[in-house]
């Protein structure tokens, strides 16, 4: 089986993990560019005031990326780069930026797939109360409308925000990104309905452009199994599904929010504080979604928790994923189990996962269009004779994209797979520990780019549409 003509086949990046220039050209300063600065937030102090420096660079990268056969370039918009205070004065070089950006893809063939929003808000608006201040709602909106216009020309295919559950859970429950506030759960589910709300208005201004181009939302997707048959294991399953996954889509594509966790949620005092225009708005944009995107990585196995929970200190380094955490209720844990196989930052490697969550979304929600928007293996990349030996990583993406393909033949309407990441580039909290490109970047070298073995390898399955996997 070969993937379809028109499956895209791509790769992705974030503005601050590769762009650098954090000042340059009249940018103004984001939320990370403050937090990262603060002693202890990241590993060994990393930031992106440099990263991988692709602001300047971007027109070696993407020409590698051509040269490695990309069909597809996802990359996301800095807010902060066109609107240096979040609104008002607009910054033309920001324009202009992301204008050559684009202009570069389509010389070469590459389609852009625009993420407006991954993670870095401008840092005026983040001081005025983030995602919890209504008004940087309206914000987002307007900086929305200047990207469609801007760029709705070429750019076809949009995404308004990548993994709410990430930055609404770690800046409100962690306190491992951006605010840095733990365990208050209403401020996050606060968070996570006004970025839907956003999301919707946003749509519902992408639709009146008639650009003919499509728009949709990225989120985590990490589907919770049980660690075996017992009641328990299926009700926490149930469980965590419905807060991790049924909270995260039902509003995108059902246009409501699940039942079974608005109910907790009043009981708690945790229901946020919601208007009827704002639920409207949500219904009415829900068939508006073109798709949706999934970053996948690992699905959780979760355990009923049973007795009391022990108080556990937050810290960067059990914030990054690995399992062992309860949910915010205590009702489940994330178990890592001595049957499966994981990576060294114990993500569980789960192609069959995989297929059973795609399965899940189907049965859930329909023919809805997907697009897997991030997949990946982080690793420490050996370097063998001057060579980068990232074989691991050929052996994950070969697994899921051969999981992707089983998905299609049970019916699932998947349009697209990018893998995380097109070049190495900056962890958010820990630095330049793992890499997950394609393309090796040398920071003892000048940042000089090199072709790692599964580079070589991803140009073969583009070229002959995944037939061998």
């Amino acid at each position: 089986m070969k993937f379809a003509n028109d499956f895209l086949l791509g790769a992705a990046t974030a503005s601050y993990q590769i762009e650098g220039a954090w000042d340059q050209d009249g940018k103004g300063p984001t939320n990370w560019d403050e937090f990262t600065k603060i002693p202890g937030k990241t590993f060994e102090g990393t930031n992106g005031d440099v990263a991988i420096d692709h602001y300047n660079r971007y027109k070696e990268d993407i020409a590698l990326m051509a040269e490695m056969g990309l069909e597809s370039y996802r990359f996301s918009i800095s807010w902060a780069r066109i609107f240096p205070n979040g609104t008002g004065e607009i910054n033309q070089k920001g324009i202009d930026f992301y204008n050559n950006v684009i202009d570069e893809c389509l010389k070469y063939g590459i389609v852009p797939f625009v993420t407006l929003y991954h993670w870095d808000l401008p840092l005026t608006l983040e001081k005025e109360g983030s995602w919890l201040n209504k008004a940087t709602c309206d914000a987002y909106v307007e900086f929305a409308k200047l990207c469609f216009n801007e760029f709705g020309d070429r750019v076809k295919h949009f995404i308004t925000f990548n993994e709410t559950v990430v930055f609404c859970a770690l800046g409100y429950m962690a306190g491992a990104h951006p605010p840095g506030i733990q365990n208050d759960s209403k401020k996050y589910f606060q968070a996570t309905h006004n970025v839907f709300y956003a999301h919707a208005k946003a749509v519902i201004e992408y639709k009146k452009l008639n650009q003919f181009g499509e728009i949709g939302l990225s989120h985590v997707f990490s589907p919770a199994f049980g660690v075996d048959d017992s009641e328990a294991s299926h009700f926490a399953a149930m469980h965590a599904n419905q807060f991790s996954m049924n909270w995260f889509y039902d509003p995108i594509l059902l246009g409501k929010y699940p039942e079974y966790v608005v109910k907790q949620l009043q009981e708690e005092g945790n229901l946020p504080d919601w208007t009827d225009e704002e639920l409207q708005t949500i219904f009415e944009a829900a068939p508006l979604n073109d798709f949706m995107g999934l970053n996948y990585y690992q699905p959780q196995r979760v355990e009923k928790i049973e007795g009391s929970v022990a108080s556990r200190t937050i810290t960067r380094e059990n914030s990054t994923g690995s399992p062992g955490n309860p949910s915010y209720d205590n009702v489940y844990r994330t178990v890592k189990m001595d049957d499966k196989k994981y990576t060294k930052w114990d993500w569980e490697i789960s192609p069959e996962g995989f297929v059973a969550g795609l399965e899940m979304i189907k049965e859930h929600y329909g023919q809805i269009k997907l697009y897997i928007t991030e997949n990946g293996l982080g690793d420490e990349d050996p370097i063998i004779d001057g060579e980068v030996c990232d074989i691991p990583r050929i052996n994950f993406i070969k697994d899921h994209l051969s999981a992707v393909k089983e998905a299609v033949r049970r019916g699932v309407h998947i349009k697209g797979y990018y893998a995380w990441s097109a070049i190495d580039l900056l962890s958010w909290l820990n630095g330049y520990k793992k890499q997950y490109g394609f393309i090796y970047v040398d920071h003892q070298n000048g940042l000089e780019r090199k072709k790692k073995a599964s580079f070589h390898w991803f140009k073969d399955v583009i070229a002959t549409r995944g037939e061998n996997i």
